[in-house]
């Protein structure tokens, strides 16, 4: 009787779960890719043509986050980035031959010249900015169609520091300088292969002034009168909650469990 493993199988962004967003077991193929101790816990791809198994669905990663715990997401985004990484390596970078998968590494190797392709993590920094005891700043995206307001968020630039990245983000995005940074917390965000490092920052000066084509509207909103924001589960959302009421953006005692 095969052994089988439990599977994080996803076609694009949505992943593959029963009725109770639970994952399925799997007989083990050649071509899956082993993400946990041993051979207990596999990845693989949906291919385009493959039917969906009966009892089975195809849910959006974005909507497990706000259905799954901290460990059970972050499994995933595991999942699903080295996927994508193993997808988009499939030939050496330096010579363009053929790469193969590294026998115990999570390694794309080229047999001709040698050189070893490791997934990437692009960082981005994302910021709570608040004035006085009772206001929050809070930025539609110029590409979202909802009516949803969030943190000013951007990727890190080359030689630059977290901080320089706080501040060159939020002056670009909306015109007004900040002090006192400082670190919260961080979170894996698959899309695609994101960190979003999490800082907390007061209002120095500035009128604020939009970047109009990443910035929709943004205002200093009053605690108790916000807009719709980022759903329970993203780092946003804690971050939001974390200004207004002092909750934790990261449970430390979660690692322990």
């Amino acid at each position: 009787m095969s052994k089988l493993s439990l599977a994080y199988i996803f076609k694009q962004q949505q992943l593959l779960v029963d009725e109770n967003f639970q994952l399925p077991e799997v007989e083990q193929l050649a071509s899956d890719l082993n993400i946990g101790t041993g051979d207990q816990v596999i990845a693989r791809d949906l291919l385009e043509d493959e039917p969906i198994p009966q009892g089975l669905q195809l849910i959006p990663i974005r909507q497990l986050l706000q259905l799954w715990n901290v460990k059970e997401f972050e499994q995933a985004s595991r999942a699903i980035q080295l996927l994508e990484w193993r997808r988009n390596h499939k030939f050496c970078s330096h010579c363009g031959t053929a790469t193969e998968v590294h026998a115990t590494e999570y390694a794309m190797v080229c047999p001709a010249c040698g050189y070893h392709q490791y997934p990437r993590v692009n960082p981005c920094v994302i910021t709570v900015i608040t004035r006085g005891k009772d206001e929050i700043l809070l930025a539609k995206n110029a590409r979202n169609a909802r009516q949803m307001y969030g943190l000013i968020a951007g990727f890190v630039e080359v030689g630059e520091t977290l901080e320089e990245a706080v501040r060159r983000e939020t002056l670009e995005e909306v015109g007004i300088q900040v002090k006192n940074i400082q670190y919260l917390a961080s979170q894996p965000w698959p899309f695609p292969s994101n960190l979003m490092i999490a800082f907390k920052a007061e209002y120095a000066a500035g009128e604020l002034q939009l970047q109009e084509e990443e910035i929709a509207d943004a205002a200093f909103f009053k605690f108790d009168h916000l807009p719709e924001i980022p759903f329970k589960g993203s780092i946003a959302h804690a971050m939001i909650m974390h200004a207004i009421h002092g909750t934790a953006v990261a449970d430390d005692t979660e690692a322990w469990l």
